[in-house]
């Protein structure tokens, strides 16, 4: 079993899992364990979308009222992750942080999805003692701090729970979108790169919140 040892060098790393898993509270106990009261789970939405924000958020989950159902968000239905964003909000600390599509393409997406989750985690209320961060990479700012978890949306409960709140937040903020630039049909595919998206964008051309460092738009 992969050791999860706030000793370990900057940025350590959770391997993928040999068979079944889920998402639990197993990673954050042991950090508990360890004397991180106050442990954070991180998690982004809109990383590879042709327009739009970039999303993150940052959850500490009260241990005595924990949602029932937290799982990787792309698992879910939309009712379901509808309701889980509510019942999140209400029972425990989140901080959400957002990148716009221009500050995308200046700094690129992997920099600007760093940068995301940092803000994300700055911005909880308190200052947390550990995050579990979905995917292979901790964020700069979080390296004394934080252990990145590969595919940790299914298997931590707190990591899963950032999933839910970075996807329906950017969801909404997609939908909202659709409202100002209603020819691409942002409400439907949030920006993600389908194929009536990418009609849209030859026939109108790229709007304001495209990502013009994207491929094709930066082919326009």
């Amino acid at each position: 079993m992969s050791k999860l040892l706030p000793t370990d060098s900057p940025g350590s790393l959770i391997g993928a899992p040999v068979g079944p898993y889920q998402a639990d509270l197993h990673l954050e106990s042991r950090l508990q364990g360890f004397g991180h009261k106050f442990v954070a789970g991180i998690d982004e939405a809109g990383r590879g979308p042709l327009a739009g924000p970039v999303v993150a958020a940052a959850v500490v989950l009260d241990p005595g009222d924990i949602p029932e159902g937290l799982d990787d968000s792309k698992t879910l239905s939309s009712k379901q992750r509808n309701d889980l964003y509510t019942q999140i909000l209400n029972s425990s600390e989140v901080a959400i942080a957002t990148l716009s599509a221009r500050i995308i393409d200046e700094i690129n997406i992997r920099q600007a999805t760093l940068a995301c989750m940092n803000r994300a985690v700055n911005a909880l209320q308190r200052k947390v003692d550990w995050c579990l961060v979905d995917g292979r990479e901790v964020p700069p700012g979080l390296r004394n701090r934080g252990t990145a978890v590969i595919k940790g949306d299914g298997r931590s409960s707190s990591i899963a729970a950032a999933s839910i709140v970075a996807k329906v937040a950017r969801d909404m903020i997609m939908t909202e979108a659709a409202n100002s630039y209603p020819e691409y049909g942002f409400e439907q595919h949030k920006g993600y790169g389908t194929l009536a998206h990418r009609q849209a964008i030859t026939e109108h051309g790229p709007c304001a919140i495209h990502r013009f460092s994207f491929a094709p738009i930066r082919k326009k």
